[in-house]
């Protein structure tokens, strides 16, 4: 699963770029340059996602459409990943799983925590998943 969300970028009447996310309408931002907007979108959908699981609210999965989409940073994927992932599986079970502590299986679900790639690949594994990564 790839965590990228769908954007529509639109040309303003005076000129500059508005993009907004229909999986998440709290998301909106804009640039003068289509390159600026695009940039700004990402953070945008970091802050976002970030935001939502800071108060507990939910992350919509993905609807994949034809056109732009949008990657938030590494490391909000990495928490979301985790998190849908987990499902309605306790932290404790992961935490007994990988022989680590609860804060230390919950700080798997922190997007401000940066998740180390051995980490990640254990826990892909717990879930019967492997870990994949690309830059693109």
């Amino acid at each position: 699963m790839k965590i990228a969300y769908y954007a529509r970028l639109e040309p303003q009447p005076d000129g500059g770029f508005t993009v907004t996310f229909p999986d998440l309408p709290e998301a909106i931002t804009e640039g003068d340059t289509e390159e600026e907007a695009i940039y700004n979108a990402s953070e945008v959908l970091t802050l976002t996602l970030d935001g939502r699981m800071a108060e507990g609210e939910p992350i919509p999965e993905p609807l994949y459409q034809e056109g732009m989409m949008i990657y938030p940073s590494p490391t909000c994927q990495a928490a979301i990943l985790v998190r849908f992932s987990r499902q309605a599986r306790p932290l404790s079970d992961i935490a007994r799983t990988l022989h680590t502590s609860w804060a230390a299986a919950q700080r798997l679900e922190n997007p401000r925590h940066a998740t180390n790639i051995r980490q990640l690949e254990r826990v892909a594994s717990m879930f019967g998943k492997r870990l994949v990564l690309s830059f693109e």
